[in-house]
């Protein structure tokens, strides 16, 4: 069973992503160390399996600088 964009928005501000706002079901997201997503979706909708492979991505992507 998929994820629902509202986990997926609470591991991104679990791993300290900002969201700064967005435009109708879009929602921009940040990190201090400059990685940008924006991820689309109302926060009852089924996340897409792509959706959950970029976030996957990102955290894991500001999880590895962090570690340098």
């Amino acid at each position: 069973m998929p994820k629902k964009i509202r986990e997926l928005i609470k591991e991104l501000e679990k791993a300290r992503f900002i969201n700064r706002g967005g435009k109708g079901s879009h929602k921009n997201f940040i990190h201090e160390k400059g990685v940008v997503l924006t991820l689309s979706g109302k926060s009852g909708d089924d996340a897409k399996p792509y959706q959950e492979k970029i976030v996957k991505k990102k955290i894991e992507e500001v999880s590895s600088e962090r570690n340098r």
